[in-house]
């Protein structure tokens, strides 16, 4: 298909673009971003889980001609009927939107939302059809009008939003036009005292995000003051478009005391706007407190700024290269306050020193000590920090002497520096490197090994052939060849002759009729061969036929048998019986409706091995709620669980401590939060199995009574499913501690927590990386992990995971396999950096880490686990001394999501099974096999037994499959696995050049690397050079438009109203209590205690959404990235 050329606006053209609200999905807006700025127009971009109404007061406040959105997490129709009725509520009604959500937006609600009045959603039959190109043409030619073309009537109200943006607008667009409006404007600014602050500085310096630090303490210093704050990006000279990318960065402007305008500078090489003096009349005349002018970073930013400011700040950090590169610099002779920031850069306190000199030279203050010099070292991306605060005291204080203006500052800051409170030391930044390294070494040490068996094999054979001729010279033949012998044999590792001598005996105890082995002391049995349907004996692990020393050395180094170091074909000796990989996965609606699927698909299954997803409100530490764009998500691609009793209902009918029953939750920004409340749903299950045990139903009813006296108690909806029997609900709405004296809870809870398995993801870094549902500040999200993870060591938790680290959300925003492996490593040894520089052990913490990869139809999928495997054995024995336990990478696999192509969606059962096939023969740990229909909808009960039956057929049918070790011996497996392996090095390396894994997120190496690697694929599958079947070739007679699922799965009203109203009861009812549990809970933030401990206590109350509200103000909010 032949791309369109790019539409030629006739009008300048603004349009915000966002992802929905709880949606972390923001890839593909990316890439729509960079194609409608290329094709002319200025883009606000707001990155992903925005507000109905964040995304309209930008909208209005920037006065644009369109929003353009994403919605992949469902409440799709619900969230643009909000946005359309609030654009229309707010006299903006012509602002055009443009959504698109992959094929989660049904044709026959896309007809629904076109006839209410949104403009356009674009669906992936629209993309085949249009190319990108022609859908942003589209986009774009709908939105061709003109803005701020008549402000008459705006002069009379500038408390009014929208008459200030218009007036903005008719400066930039029609200043002729309205001249008489702007001269009006002007002798209303002449009168007004509002003080400007001017903030300039070097592009990447950090402005953004400082503004908004700045911002935010402004706020809490005045309760009654305005803002205004006008940002300038420069605009492209090639194309006129602009990327106005300010406001992603800041969290702090969503209060209504606050007004923000983006301006394009509309000229090439210039840091402002031509218009911004006008601008600034408009918000004087609209008496604003004070006024924050941010220009665009260009180059080392001239003094422009200046002409149009009271009081100025330059913000530069300490990467100028030599101290003589400060003297270039204009604004350290004019600026009042500099700052360094990005503080915990190397050099700064060089930087400090060198930039306080030059002011002091500068400013001809040679009588001032040099310490007084207003020059802050701050650390913007760290929450609270104190060079911040003080930088934001002095600056307030500066407007006021040079201004007089009403800012009584009463904010309070300390005379500590900005420090960096490091994740990882500084000194341990090569940790990947150093792994590299150590794997190399171990390698090479192999093949010398090698090399030595092999002669001493060749030299043993030459002996016993000499032993057998007839030669005369036999006896000085032998001597000599012995004597060659045990001088090589030196060379040698005692412990790999042991391995060589003791070869036989290993293969006989395989050729058995049992295999005895130990785990945890305790003696297992197993059988070793299954018989076929026609008599056949089949061995669960097949033995290699190598003789010679120098292969078997080396299989046995490097492959070596499951459950031997390294660990390539597998951890555990053999599968356990009885127990496949099949994970039951569900999550839909309310607790019960997720409780029921948890049921059916696990019934007559001798394990259960439950899978929850959450709905995105849960994902984003949220609570139900009545707003429409929360409304609309509520138990929608997932469950809706926002406290204990939540929880509670959702596991009922499972023993959660029985060692049958695992349980896996896919949450990472509030995973402590979901973690909390269910670890109290367990231990409440068995004070409900103690209260039956010692018949006390009677006596703990009568204190139920007594606590929901005139109160409504929650309980089950509806008839429990067949095969729960009940357990976990006698205690909804109280916990054991309630109604059960203190001692025998505590015992109660201290044998539940060792005996509880499964998993919770909590991989916060994979999240800054590809996936967004971060919510808090990375540092600390960091530390809860770690104060997670200190809490499992303290209690002997040892049958839970505390993170699933992960790559399958990596892999599904666009990276290949050896990517998603490289950077999923990487994180895991991360968190293992973290967690040695905390104190911990890592024989302690080693067996709670876990790992979650996608597996497409790659070649390099087929040896994903034997890469990881023996990657994570080396390192963790090699370089960090683990025990065996720690050594072993126990992993889960969920089929790719991205290959379920949304348009012949049958298909997608044929590549579902081949990926399987990939797991299971790589000895995956568990394995999740998605439903054919999940791209589009919550999967249906027929779609999941599918699914299941896949991996239920390989297991138990396919004769293959009966082996344990199928992919061993195979000659293109071996070279697959050292050629991932190296690329995985590699990787490592170049992560290493960028700081470690934190460093180079910093840069957002991982995510532009993925976002790369996701535009190559999908060029590839565009041109049709990938061929896809059923997408790009092998269409059928129809063109294989989207096929629509017979059933589509939503959320009921019935379930939605009653979660509000369930959660406003426990509200009520806890006030008080919760209250105080709150209180605690941040202190133990602030005094840097475990938080994960206190917080145990507080999920028995307290909601979802108050405890994550609560550790915002402590911790932080997440700062998005472009």
């Amino acid at each position: 298909m032949q791309e369109p050329k790019p539409y030629q606006p006739q009008n300048k053209i603004r349009i915000v673009t966002a992802a929905s609200l709880f949606d972390g999905h923001d890839a593909a807006i990316n890439i729509m971003r960079r194609i409608i700025q290329a094709t002319g127009c200025e883009v606000i971009h707001l990155g992903h889980d925005r507000s109905v109404e964040e995304v309209v007061n930008c909208a209005i406040e920037e006065d644009v001609n369109a929003i353009a959105m994403t919605s992949y997490q469902g409440g799709h129709t619900e969230y643009l009927k909000y946005m359309y009725d609030l654009l229309q509520e707010k006299g903006s009604g012509h602002i055009c939107i443009f959504a698109g959500g992959g094929g989660t937006i049904l044709p026959e609600e896309i007809k629904e939302l076109h006839d209410y009045g949104i403009c356009r959603i674009y669906h992936p039959d629209d993309g085949r059809a249009m190319g990108l190109q022609g859908m942003i043409n589209d986009l774009v030619q709908k939105s061709d009008f003109p803005t701020g073309k008549d402000v008459k009537n705006c002069i009379k109200d500038l408390s009014n939003v929208q008459n200030i943006a218009r007036l903005i607008s008719a400066a930039e667009n029609f200043p002729k036009e309205s001249e008489k409006e702007l001269n009006d404007i002007k002798k209303l600014a002449d009168q007004s005292k509002t003080p400007v602050l001017g903030i300039t500085g070097t592009g990447g310096a950090g402005k953004s995000s400082l503004v908004d630090e700045l911002v935010r303490r402004f706020l809490i210093d005045f309760s009654d003051k305005r803002l205004a704050i006008i940002s300038v990006d420069p605009s492209k000279r090639k194309t006129g478009g602009a990327l106005l990318g300010d406001r992603i960065r800041m969290n702090a402007i969503k209060n209504n005391r606050v007004y923000m305008r983006s301006l394009a500078t509309r000229q090439a090489n210039l840091a402002l706007s031509a218009h911004v003096n006008k601008a600034l009349d408009i918000l004087k005349a609209a008496n604003f407190d004070l006024i924050i002018l941010e220009t665009s970073g260009i180059g080392q930013s001239d003094t422009e700024i200046l002409e149009h400011s009271d009081t100025s700040l330059y913000v530069m950090t300490p990467e100028y290269g030599a101290a003589t590169q400060l003297e270039k610099i204009d604004m350290l002779d004019f600026a009042d306050i500099i700052a360094i920031n990005k503080f915990d850069k190397r050099g700064s306190l060089d930087a400090l020193r060198d930039v306080k000199k030059q002011y002091q030279r500068n400013h001809k203050l040679f009588e001032t000590d040099v310490n007084q010099m207003p020059v802050f070292g701050t650390i913007a991306s760290q929450f609270n920090d104190p060079g911040a605060n003080s930088l934001y005291k002095t600056l307030i204080n500066k407007v006021v002497e040079k201004t007089g203006a009403s800012l009584d500052s009463s904010f309070e800051i300390s005379k500590e520096m900005s420090e960096k409170i490091f994740v990882i030391p500084s000194k341990r930044n090569r940790y990947l490197a150093e792994i590299a390294d150590t794997n190399r070494a171990y390698d090479a040490w192999v093949e010398q090994q090698k090399i030595v068996a092999q002669e001493l094999y060749a030299l043993n054979a030459s002996i016993q052939s000499v032993e057998q001729s007839k030669s005369k010279d036999k006896e000085q033949l032998k001597k000599q060849l012995k004597a060659i012998y045990n001088e090589r044999v030196m060379d040698l590792d005692p412990k790999n002759m042991l391995l060589i001598e003791g070869w036989n005996d290993i293969k006989q105890a395989y050729k058995k009729d049992k295999f005895f082995y130990k785990v945890r002391n305790k003696e297992i049995s197993i059988q070793t061969h299954t018989e076929s349907l026609s008599g056949s004996q089949i061995p669960k692990i097949s033995v290699p036929k190598y003789s010679s020393w120098g292969d078997l050395l080396h299989w046995q180094l490097q492959e070596n048998f499951p459950g031997k170091f390294p660990y390539t074909s597998g951890i555990f000796p053999f599968k356990r019986e009885g127990e496949d990989p099949t994970r039951m996965f569900a999550g839909e609606g309310g607790p019960e409706r997720t409780n029921k699927r948890f049921h059916y698909v696990s019934l007559g299954m001798p394990a259960k091995r439950l899978s929850t997803a959450f709905d995105s409100v849960t994902l984003y530490g949220n609570d139900p709620d009545y707003r429409p764009d929360i409304y609309g998500k509520i138990g929608n691609a997932g469950v809706s669980i926002c406290c204990l009793d939540d929880a509670k209902k959702l596991y009922s009918g499972f023993n959660l401590c029985s060692s049958s029953t695992s349980v896996s939750m896919t949450i990472n920004g509030p995973a402590p939060m979901l973690l909390a409340f269910f670890m109290n749903a367990a231990v409440d299950q068995q004070c409900e199995l103690y209260i039956k045990e010692n018949q006390l139903e009677k006596e703990v009813q009568k204190k139920i009574d007594v606590i929901y006296k005139g109160k409504e108690r929650p309980s089950y909806q509806g008839e429990l499913p067949e095969g729960n029997d009940g357990l976990g609900l006698m205690l909804l709405g109280v916990t054991g501690d309630q109604v059960l004296p203190k001692d025998v809870y505590n015992k109660i809870k201290y044998v539940t927590l060792k005996a509880v398995r499964g998993t919770v993801q909590a991989d916060i870094l994979k999240e800054d990386q590809a996936q967004n549902t971060c919510i808090f500040s990375t540092e600390f999200a960091l530390r809860m992990m770690g104060d997670v993870q200190q809490y499992f060591i303290d209690k002997e938790i040892r049958n839970f995971y505390s993170v699933s680290i992960s790559g399958y959300h990596i892999a599904e925003a666009g990276a290949n396999p050896i990517s998603q492996l490289a950077f999923t490593l990487a994180n895991g040894f991360t968190y293992v950096e973290y967690y040695l520089s905390r104190g911990m052990n890592i024989n302690k913490f080693g067996p709670n880490l876990s790992f979650f990869f996608s597996n497409g139809i790659d070649p390099e999928y087929a040896v994903i686990g034997r890469v990881a495997r023996r990657i994570w054995a080396k390192a963790m024995k090699q370089r960090y001394g683990a025990n065996e336990r720690a050594q072993m990478l126990k992993y889960h696999i969920q089929t790719s999501g991205r290959s379920l192509h949304a348009q012949e969606i049958d298909f997608n059962d044929i590549r579902t099974t081949l990926q399987a096939l990939y797991a299971i023969y790589d000895n995956c740990n568990s394995l999740h096999t998605n439903a054919y229909d999940e791209a589009i909808t919550t999967p249906t009960e027929d779609s999941v037994r599918r699914a299941m039956a896949i991996q239920l057929i390989i297991n138990k049918e396919l004769g293959l499959a009966k082996n344990e070790n199928p992919l061993q011996g195979s000659f293109i497996i071996e070279e697959l696995t050292d050629l991932v392996e190296e690329a995985v090095l590699l990787e490592f390396e170049r992560i290493t050049e960028r700081g470690g894994v934190l460093g180079a997120m910093e840069t957002m190496y991982q995510r532009s690397k993925i976002q790369e690697e996701s535009m190559h694929y999908e060029m590839l599958k565009h041109t049709g050079e990938f061929p896809i079947i059923g997408v790009n070739t092998f269409l059928n007679s129809k063109g294989s438009p989207t096929i629509i699922p017979l059933e589509v799965i939503r959320a009921t009203q019935e379930e939605k109203e009653y979660q509000i109203k369930m959660l406003q009861q426990l509200i009520v009812n806890n006030s008080s209590d919760s209250k105080n549990q709150i209180e605690s809970l941040q202190h133990s933030a602030i005094q840097n205690q475990n938080i994960f401990e206190v917080m145990m206590e507080a999920a028995k109350i307290c909601s979802l959404g108050q405890i994550t509200n609560a550790l915002f103000e402590v911790g932080g909010q997440y700062r998005r990235n472009m």
